[in-house]
């Protein structure tokens, strides 16, 4: 399998390195493996869903 850094699926994916930080320490990246203190990232990989909202509330779920 083929991997990719934080940094390249930040610009993959047109967000920052820090939010991807965040889906990998939260386990939110199917795949993703920690080799010492760096994420690595399969290229299949897809973004995850941000449940933010654009006012900073909370989103519903029904």
């Amino acid at each position: 399998m083929d991997y990719i850094t934080t940094k390249e699926a930040a610009a993959n994916w047109g967000i920052s390195d820090r939010r991807v930080l965040q889906y990998c320490n939260a386990d939110r990246i199917e795949g993703a493996i920690k080799i010492g203190n760096m994420w690595l990232i399969p290229k299949a990989a897809e973004k995850p869903i941000d449940g933010r909202t654009s006012k900073g509330g909370k989103t519903k779920h029904e």
